[in-house]
Formats: structure tokens, sequence, C-alpha cells
């Protein structure tokens, strides 16, 4: 690690004017300029009008400039876009919550639109007292807000056979991280009474949602007795539509199939389902043809998410901020390490804040770039002690058959030119 006194001398050389030559941004370029710059020396139009009064945008949307930091989909991804998915743009995020606007979706069959006052929540099955829950009596009930990521089980998951998708929101962009509100599954259990369902040790919660998939799932009930919620907020504000509005599950550190939206059941069951979504759909097919089920948590797993193929360095050699993401469903993420070259050498980065529990972390290292080849690579470590794998280290366990949870080491080669591209360094 650099001395801080080093990178200060660093960062006041850059600004003298010490710029790559043509690689430096305008900015850059004139920090050392000896001629006047007419954005500070001249009155500007946007100094010499009025702008737009308090009312002008009643819902506050993001500036023009800022039109490409959008969800993305991938066309040839599925056969049509209502059973499909779309992806956070996390080159263009920095800190750690997602805005709604900007989350990843995942459909089955389609957003659909569910108000308030139509939404019932059913608790059947071996219970006590089978309940039917308004959107109304669940305001009702004590409140919980907390923090966790949601990925989708198939993030990462085209990268099994090799580098495919150029790009970290295309390769991770299956994820966001957002402040959730809402009851917790417990409570609204024991409301029923779980008496009558006796020894819970083997029981099972079947959940589905409201819309044409139903997209059932089995979650075993000391999953939904820990710390699964029944969200109806999110970043402070109402659900989108395509988040599950106006209610939806939270099954922290799970995959995101998993996170049922418009909620509509919960069944006290004394056996997993066994429904399609955990069966044909969402378990780890192995080189020998057996297909592993029951994979419900999200492994350690990071990214470089600037520089990256969307992000690449427009600046030139300097002084370089390297950021990317950490996450893990079994835990706080404890430790992040970057290498430049590849895994030879690591260095550790800079957590942003501690890590929380199954939430993203972000990290940075500051470095000194000398406008050489990159091989960008990171490296999580949670709380329980593990090490985020690479991806021969993952295809020697489940060989190329697989689909689902590839939490492989990402590698983007930044050229000398800035830019950056998808490759695969096992």
């Amino acid at each position: 690690m650099t001395d801080r006194s080093d990178d200060i001398s660093s960062r006041r050389a850059f600004l003298k004017g010490t710029i790559a030559a043509g690689g430096a941004i305008a900015g850059a370029s004139m920090a050392g300029a000896s001629t006047p710059d007419p954005l500070i020396t001249e009155v500007q139009p946007w100094a010499s009008a009025f702008g737009d009064g308090v009312d002008a945008t009643p819902y506050g949307m993001p500036i023009k400039f800022e039109s490409d930091v959008v969800r993305r989909n991938v066309e040839w991804l599925t056969a049509d876009t209502t059973s499909s998915i779309n992806f956070t743009p996390i080159h263009a995020l920095d800190g750690t919550i997602t805005p709604q606007g900007c989350a990843f979706e995942r459909h089955h069959s389609g957003a659909i639109e569910l108000s308030k006052s139509d939404y019932r929540l059913m608790i059947n099955g071996l219970v006590d007292t089978p309940l039917v829950f308004s959107y109304a009596d669940l305001e009702r009930f004590p409140r919980v807000t907390r923090t966790f990521f949601c990925e989708c089980a198939a993030n990462t998951g085209m990268e099994w056979a090799g580098a495919q998708l150029n790009g970290a929101q295309f390769t991770h962009g299956m994820i966001h991280n957002m402040e959730y509100t809402g009851v917790t599954l417990r409570t609204l259990l024991e409301e029923a009474g779980l008496t009558a369902a006796g020894d819970l040790k083997d029981k099972w919660v079947f959940v589905e949602g409201a819309d044409a998939s139903s997209n059932g799932r089995s979650i075993p009930m000391e999953k939904a007795l820990d710390d699964c919620m029944i969200a109806f907020k999110a970043n402070g504000e109402a659900l989108r539509k395509e988040h599950g509005y106006p209610v939806r599950l939270i099954v922290p550190g799970w995959e995101g199939n998993m996170w049922v939206k418009w909620l509509r059941r919960i069944e006290v069951t004394g056996q997993a389902i066994e429904s399609r979504e955990e069966t044909s759909k969402y378990t780890d097919t192995l080189d020998n043809g057996v297909s592993r089920k029951w994979t419900w948590v999200m492994d350690a797993k990071s990214v470089v998410t600037s520089p990256s193929p969307q992000a690449p360095i427009t600046h030139g050699k300097g002084p370089l901020v390297i950021t990317g993401l950490a996450w893990s469903g079994r835990g706080a993420i404890t430790r992040v390490d970057v290498s430049t070259d590849g895994g030879k050498n690591w260095q550790t980065a800079r957590l942003a804040a501690p890590g929380t529990d199954k939430a993203l972390t972000r990290f940075y290292l500051d470095i000194n770039w000398d406008g050489t080849d990159m091989l960008l690579q990171s490296r999580a470590m949670d709380s329980t002690g593990y090490v985020q794998p690479t991806k021969a280290e993952l295809r020697a366990v489940r060989g190329l058959n697989s689909v689902y949870h590839n939490n492989c080491i990402q590698t983007w080669h930044v050229y000398p030119t800035g830019e950056a591209e998808n490759v695969e360094v096992s």
C-alpha cells in the first residue's frame, strides 16, 4: 500500500499538468493550462436566466445528462421480454443503495398492476387459524427496516463456458441492494399460530405470487422464522410495479427467484412442494448429469465496476480510482482484494463502510496507473471465512453444465487506451 502523503503528492503533480499526452479528458488537461478557461471567466447561459420552478417535476427524475444510466435487456437472451430479465447499470452507480428505477427486473409472466385496495395475502395450511390480510392490515403490524441485496441465481451464468458479455452490467447486473420496510414473516406466521404444525424442524412454507406464473417456491421453516420479510416499501417509497407492488417477499441472502413478488399466499406444509421453479429450474446440473437442488444461498462474490468495459479510463495515466461491489448471502463482507495482473499479486482494497449482513459493500483501491495493460480482478471474503473462488476452482467441482450460482472471480483486460474487455483468466 502506498503512503497517503505519496498519494497526495501524486494528485498534486497530476493537477499541475503531468498528464499523459493524447489520453487526458478536457477537465484534467485544463487543470494546468495557462490560457483562461471560458467556463470559468465567462458568464454561462445557466447563470443568465431562471431555472425550473419547484413544481416542474412533481416526482423528481434524473437529469438528461444521465439518460444512459438505465436498465438494459439482452435481446437474444429470451424469446420474449414478457418472461425475461433486464440488468442494473452497476458500472454507472456508486455507493451501495440501488435506485428503484435502476434495479434489475425478472419476470416470468410480466409485471402486473395490482392496487393496494385489491391486495390480499392468505396464510393457510398447518396453522392454528387460517388468515387473510389486506394491505391495510399489514400496515398495522410492528414494522422493521433492513437493507439486503437481491441477486438472481443466473447472475454471471452466461460466463460458465468462457467470457461472453462485455460489460459489468451484463455479467453481474442481475443484482440490486435496497432498504426494505415491512413486517417480518415470523410476525405473520405467529399471528396465524404454529401449534398445529407440531415440530417445526421438518416444516416448510410454500409461497406464491398473484401473477399468472404464480412462481411458487418452498422455503424451510427455519429460514422463514429467521430473517424473511413481507416488504411494502423500498428505499423509503412504495415498491415499483416491476418489483412486486404492493407487497413482495424478502429472503435475505438467498436466490432472487425465492423473493416472490405480488405475494398472495403462504402455506405451511409438512414437506417441500417440489414446484417447477425448484426442480426443472434453479438447480445446478453437474458434469454427470445429476442436478443439485436446494442450493439457495448466494455465496460471496465481487466485481470491479470501474474501470470496466462500459466504464473505460478516459483520463490517461496517473491517479486512478478502482471501485466495485462485493456481497455474500452467508454474512458480511470483511475484506476485498484487488489484482491488476490477473491474480499474481493482490492489494487489499478500502471498504467504503464495514460490511453488513447480506448487503452490498462498496470497495475502492486508489492507484497511480502507469498506462500499461491491466488484468483487473477482485476477490471477496466474508465473515464465515469463505474466499471467492476462481472459475477454474468452480469448474473443478461443478463442470460446465451449470447456469446458476456462478460466483467466480471476474477479469477485465484494461488496455493502454483505457478501454476494457471481458476476458477469462481462470
